[in-house]
């Protein structure tokens, strides 16, 4: 059941780590109070948050009054989505969360409540405290860790008198593609117990809050995998097809010295850097955080996002039935179950994968009927939620598509 005071459709947009993370001026979270009336005017009523749980109310040293903001390191990360982070911010981190709370209630929206901290968001920091913190803990204890962390932080949102703001809370993002899933050799099976008893330890903690696991690859042909006491039916459906076959062809995911690959090369700006240089400016430990490899970084910061669309463009009729036919097959899944233990359904991210930061095609016309397509497969579903892309958030250039985002929210909540 979906509690009275939430909306009876979340209009999703991710701001993941962003909102803390890229808060100098004139980065887009500077201001909190604008984001939220941005969003808003694109018709969101729900915003997607790494809360932090595990560094403001974890069992560690690090001073959360202070906390220092970093980059990746030189140009690293200055054209990757996500990771264009200038740093030099210094935060207050409950504070931080709490002013966002404040500013979701004047607006009438909601949060879900969700951490990256197995994840990307520990790299951000200026010292490497939060991620040696979290490597220490025991793989056997992290979702436990994790949960009680959680619980915390809606205890000190309760204390607020803001936990009326809570659409849900997730234990992690993507459990099968985070540092979780270092509890066994496979990411769903071997972890499945764990994210259950989490998830029963935050919903007897507080059984008026919703809350979930959350999977980053639905496992749509082994469901019994999943932990299924989960209050909302979590996922993210992402079908790379033509984006994947790119990957594959220019070498975008292999490492030296196989990489740079000719094909990769004959995609990138004509003012990229030696990679052997460029792989230097990142501290090691900051790309172990993140577990993206620095020919990943390379790859997004450099490649020419026109050359990158075109080889899309040109080789996409290939692939969009498959791409298709990946929706249908993973959210007619997940609809079946969600109905079958009575629970609502959210896609927190889709659709078609990750893309350099100026790359254009997701958010162009191919990208948009890919993703009106998946939108209108979640309302014939019944979905609770959904985002309209993943891109669609303010640390995106696919922010200013105004009108687009407008009109699909509006269909959402009206249907």
């Amino acid at each position: 059941m979906i509690p009275s005071h939430l909306p009876q459709r979340l209009t999703i947009t991710l701001w993941d780590f962003s909102w803390y993370t890229q808060t100098t001026v004139d980065e887009p979270f500077h201001d909190v109070e604008a984001a939220f009336d941005q969003a808003v005017e694109r018709g969101y009523n729900t915003v997607r948050i790494c809360a932090m749980p595990y560094l403001l109310f974890g069992d560690h040293g690090i001073d959360t009054t202070r906390l220092r903001i970093a980059g990746m390191g030189g140009s690293v990360g200055a054209r990757t989505r996500w990771y264009d982070v200038r740093g030099g911010a210094v935060i207050d981190g409950r504070q931080r969360l709490r002013e966002l709370f404040e500013a979701a209630r004047r607006h009438d929206c909601f949060v879900i409540l969700s951490s990256w901290e197995y994840q990307q968001s520990p790299a951000f920091l200026e010292t490497r405290d939060w991620y040696d913190a979290l490597v220490d803990v025991a793989p056997e204890e992290r979702h436990r860790t994790m949960a009680l962390a959680m619980s915390d932080l809606v205890q000190y949102l309760k204390d607020c008198d803001l936990a009326d703001r809570i659409a849900y809370a997730e234990l992690h993002n993507e459990v099968d593609l985070s540092r979780l899933r270092d509890v066994g050799n496979d990411p769903y099976w071997a972890q499945r117990g764990h994210v259950s008893e989490a998830v029963d330890l935050m919903r007897k903690r507080h059984p008026d809050i919703l809350s979930t696991s959350c999977y980053g690859i639905t496992p749509y042909l082994d469901m019994d995998a999943v932990a299924d006491n989960g209050q909302v039916a979590h996922f993210h459906v992402y079908v790379y097809g033509v984006l994947s076959a790119l990957e594959e062809w220019a070498g975008v995911r292999v490492s030296p010295p196989e990489f740079p690959r000719p094909a990769l090369q004959s995609l990138l700006r004509e003012d990229a850097p030696d990679f052997g240089a460029y792989a230097t400016e990142a501290d090691q430990w900051r790309l172990d955080a993140t577990g993206v490899s620095a020919s990943m970084f390379y790859s997004y910061d450099w490649v020419d996002p026109v050359k990158w669309d075109r080889w899309l463009y040109e080789n996409y009729g290939d692939y969009r039935v498959a791409m298709l036919q990946a929706i249908d097959d993973r959210l007619d899944v997940i609809a079946r179950w969600a109905s079958r233990r009575d629970i609502p359904a959210v896609i927190g991210e889709g659709w078609i994968g990750y893309t350099p930061l100026l790359a254009d095609f997701e958010d162009g016309p191919v990208g948009q009927s890919i993703a009106e397509y998946a939108v209108e497969k979640c309302i014939e579903h019944g979905f609770w939620g959904t985002v309209l892309g993943s891109n669609s958030a303010p640390h995106h250039p696919g922010w200013r598509n105004v009108e687009w985002q407008r009109r699909w929210n509006r269909r959402l909540l009206k249907a």
